[in-house]
């Protein structure tokens, strides 16, 4: 068995630690070896990662039990959730308590728990610019993970606190791509004015973790931003268009048309963007593009990153 140290990743089949796996799998240097943490071993993504090397373990992020057996042993654990998968920011924040408390009980001495603001500090529930929703959130998506950092502190386990940025990857599976108008010609769709939005390809937020834990203690205890550009919709649509080599236009709506377009995290989405545009200077101010790079010197520009994935964006 190696002795090198032992890396456990949650989410490990998703972008986020998928990235984190692949990018320790193919380092030939790496002072870690990796365990991937699922619910199905079976799965093709799982058997996938087992095939590169992974060693893959079923956990369940809503079982402690499961996360303690898993983190065993472990020097350092990547911790995630997913909010789209259920919309709830209650069930976010209890599976983050569950993997702070895991993490505590199995010694584990280097945590990165990928986390976003909780928007309520710059916008009360009382402020009638934003509305809020479920009763207690402005943005749920962010403001439980938010919150959730309280539970790594309390644990007590070192913990670096990374907080990402919009992924490119929605302008794939998210809808946000360009789309076609009633005379046919494309365009996205954002309410960010003219701000710009940190921004990053998913697999990179990964490879930043790697360049994390290969930094030891260096960043425990702390809070980092990353994003590989800070764009307008503007900035992005010509990206767009040189990439695609069809013209892409940036169609800027309100926050409170965003918010009304029907679909399933519309609003949630609607409010992420408001208080990206609102707190522009707070959310690139956080996200340090020097910093990313000096973590994954292989960081994407959008241009790169279009590069290799303009033909998985759909256009209708």
């Amino acid at each position: 068995m190696s002795d090198k140290n032992v890396i456990a990743v949650v989410g490990a089949t998703g972008a986020q630690g998928g990235g984190l796996v692949r990018a320790i799998l193919s380092d030939r240097n790496a002072p870690f070896r990796v365990r991937a943490l699922t619910r199905d071993v079976n799965s093709a993504k799982a058997r996938a990662l087992a095939a590169l090397g992974a060693e893959t373990v079923e956990a369940d992020i809503d079982d402690i039990e499961s996360l303690r057996r898993a983190f065993g042993g472990a020097h350092g654990a990547y911790c995630v959730t997913f909010f789209w998968a259920h919309f709830s920011p209650e069930k976010e924040i209890a599976e983050a308590d569950a993997m702070a408390r895991a993490a505590k009980q199995a010694g584990v001495r280097h945590v990165i728990w990928s986390t976003l603001e909780d928007t309520r500090n710059w916008i009360p529930l009382s402020d009638a610019r934003m509305p809020t929703l479920m009763g207690k959130y402005k943005v749920p998506h962010f403001d439980g993970k938010g919150e959730a950092n309280a539970a790594f502190t309390a644990s007590g386990v070192p913990t670096t606190f990374l907080l990402t940025s919009f992924y490119w990857e929605n302008l794939i599976y998210f809808g946000m791509g360009p789309r076609k108008g009633p005379d046919g010609r494309l365009s996205i769709t954002l309410p960010m004015g003219d701000e710009k939005l940190p921004s990053i390809a998913a697999e990179d937020i990964g490879r930043c973790a790697y360049g994390i834990f290969k930094s030891g203690g260096e960043y425990a205890g702390r809070t980092l931003g990353i994003a590989a550009e800070h764009l307008t919709g503007a900035q992005m649509a010509s990206a767009l268009t040189r990439a695609l080599g069809r013209e892409v236009s940036y169609n800027a709506v309100s926050p409170e048309q965003y918010r009304g377009f029907g679909f399933p995290g519309a609003d949630d989405l609607g409010n992420m963007f408001q208080f990206n545009r609102d707190f522009a200077d707070l959310c690139c101010g956080a996200r340090d593009r020097q910093l990313t790079r000096a973590l994954n010197p292989a960081l994407q520009s959008f241009d790169d990153w279009l590069a290799g994935n303009r033909d998985r964006i759909p256009l209708d």
